[in-house]
């Protein structure tokens, strides 16, 4: 059964509310209307409460949930938002790099139960976060091997997943480490390197409180932390610290030396290797899997998943925004109409992955669910501009979907194979492309059958004999691992990538369009029949130089949809991504900060 918290009716003026409604598997509080802070920290079943309404933020209407996470990390050299090419739509304006603070997504008035914007919400979530924290640090007595202390490495590591967020998100933000009192009401901006600095300080004393994946009733699930996860993310930050990122005086890396590349490689390094041989960890044996395990709800700890962010059956929209398209209610879903689909993978993409690569068909689908008929629908072919993520599908769930609004399928915030793939990079820029090699394996090996590993595997990599070409072959496998995932953005803006590689992707987009250069030998026509079932499609001609008809069982589609303007919507013509590397501070937020905030980068 699935952990999950309904309401939390925290209420934050130094004081709990006790009524906290939690699903049966949560502590039912008292009836007292308000506990003093030292009784609920003093209390482990309270104090677990207050820590569970940490994470209600991630659900909130305007928060996570319905904003954050169905619009920020496009659009990418391999993800775009579907209807970018609409320049009219404030939606399509927070992915074509041409956000403004008066975005009608984003700009909305802070209202109770969830109004507001990511930053609001995350506000709200860090706010619990403080007060849990310097509640148990004051009355918990928390240390490693007791629920207080694990209880205390939680919250820790939530401040630090709402702070890795903001900042990825908007740049420097106000750094609120303590509860708020009446002198801190209004805070300026802070540097991001002070908040990386400190989150990374948390999260290396939260992984002395928290077990690995297994080792306890709590880490049993991926929907708490553990100490795999929260080395994995200290690994990931160390990494986006010392990173090229956008500055109000340009584009560079932390000027600060205590982010230096050479101290926080090491760390990523350190903290990588460290979850890799604990074995608390692994790679699911094969890729397809894993993805079938994630959307039929499997959350047993131990596994790839290193943590997910847990969200009811009614709350969070990871399908209703990214699965394969539904046009209408069907044999899969009760959703609603259009489900899916707001966004997937450039049309490129398909065709650079190497055909025996067991990832390509697991992430990259070029149909949808048509209109159903007698409430059965089939698949029916898009179009070439417009393919869909497999890694999210109705069709993979074991429970029928029946909220118009959400699917409370969770958010998988960090797995396993990104933590091998830091190793790569930290041990390739350290120590050189033959330590790297070792994990840059382990992540092929998987995508390749036992037949195709020599060529494709050993070789290969054995192949990258020196730092830059590994480098490289390290940012092309994070394409092929992490396609619809949404890291890719940050990932480009820390390895100064950006631009270079929004524009190559314009222009392979544009010789797909022509079928020209490394796409000659994509068909422009289509075949297809439906297999046995009579809702599967049996499709020819997608791969590279299957340009004969197969026979008159098949149906020919014209696949070569792709104009100018949709190309040129992965990024707004005339905007530079390198200077719209954030979205802006929300003019609301900037207007009730009593002046303290303001926006940089020419917003």
């Amino acid at each position: 059964m699935k952990h999950k918290i309904i309401i939390a009716g925290l209420i934050l003026a130094s004081l709990f509310s006790a009524c906290q409604e939690f699903s049966e598997d949560y502590l039912d509080a008292p009836g007292k209307s308000t506990l003093e802070e030292q009784e609920i920290f003093s209390n482990e079943g309270l104090t677990k409460g207050a820590v569970d309404g940490i994470k209600i933020a991630f659900a909130e209407t305007n928060g996570h949930r319905g904003r954050f996470l169905p619009f920020y990390g496009f659009n990418t050299d391999t993800e775009w938002y579907n209807a970018s090419e609409s320049t009219s739509d404030d939606k399509a304006g927070l992915s074509i790099y041409d956000a403004k603070p008066t975005n009608s997504q984003m700009n909305l008035e802070v209202t109770e139960g969830g109004g507001g914007n990511p930053w609001t919400s995350m506000y709200t979530g860090i706010e619990r976060a403080n007060i849990c924290i310097n509640g148990i640090r004051k009355y918990g007595n928390p240390k490693p091997g007791t629920e207080f202390g694990y209880l205390l490495g939680e919250a820790l590591t939530l401040r630090a997943v709402f702070y890795a967020d903001l900042v990825k998100a908007h740049g420097d933000v106000p750094a609120r480490f303590e509860p708020v009192n009446t002198e801190t009401i209004y805070l300026p901006k802070s540097s991001r390197d002070v908040i990386y600095k400190q989150i990374i300080q948390d999260l290396g004393e939260a992984a002395t409180l928290v077990p690995w994946p297994n080792e306890s009733a709590a880490t049993a699930s991926v929907e708490r932390i553990n100490k795999a996860f929260v080395k994995g993310l200290r690994a990931r930050l160390a990494l986006v610290a010392s990173g090229f990122q956008q500055y109000p005086d340009g584009v560079h890396r932390s000027n600060d030396t205590e982010l230096s590349v050479d101290k926080m490689y090491k760390l990523a390094l350190d903290e990588s290797r460290s979850v890799i041989q604990s074995g608390k960890a692994n790679l699911e044996p094969s890729f397809e899997t894993f993805w079938r395990k994630y959307n039929q709800e499997n959350i047993t700890a131990g596994g790839e998943s290193l943590w997910e962010i847990p969200f009811a059956d009614g709350r969070g929209r990871m399908l209703y925004s990214f699965a394969v398209k539904h046009t209408d209610v069907d044999q899969f879903h009760a959703n609603g109409p259009n489900r899916g689909g707001s966004a997937g993978p450039l049309p490129t993409i398909f065709y650079d992955y190497d055909k025996a690569d067991s990832r390509r068909d697991v992430t990259c689908v070029p149909y949808l669910y048509g209109k159903p008929v007698n409430g059965i629908a089939k698949q029916e072919l898009g179009a070439l501009n417009k393919w869909y993520f497999g890694k999210y599908r109705y069709e993979w769930m074991t429970r029928f979907v029946t909220s118009t609004n959400d699917d409370g399928v969770n958010k998988i915030y960090m797995r396993y194979a990104e933590v091998l793939l830091i190793a790569a990079e930290a041990a390739n820029e350290l120590e050189g492309p033959a330590a790297a090699a070792p994990y840059l394996k382990e992540i092929r090996r998987r995508a390749f059958t036992a037949g195709d590993q020599s060529q494709k595997v050993d070789n290969y990599v054995n192949g990258l004999s020196s730092k830059t070409a590994m480098f490289n072959a390290i940012v092309d496998e994070n394409k092929y691992e992490f396609t619809g995932e949404m890291e890719r953005k940050q990932a480009l803006i820390r390895w100064n990538l950006l631009k270079v590689k929004l524009d190559e992707a314009k222009q392979k987009m544009f010789d797909l369009q022509k079928h020209s250069g490394d796409y000659a030998d994509v068909p422009t026509t289509l075949y297809y029949k439906y297999k046995a079932d009579n809702v599967t499609l049996d499709i020819y001609g997608l791969n590279r130089g299957e340009n004969v008809n197969p026979g008159p069982d098949y149906t020919s589609f014209a696949w070569s949809t792709l104009t100018d303007s949709k190309i040129n919507s992965i990024y707004k013509i005339g905007v530079d991504p390198d200077t719209r590397q954030f979205w802006p501070i929300w003019q609301k937020l900037i207007e009730g900060s009593n002046g303290k905030l303001f926006n940089d980068y020419g917003y």
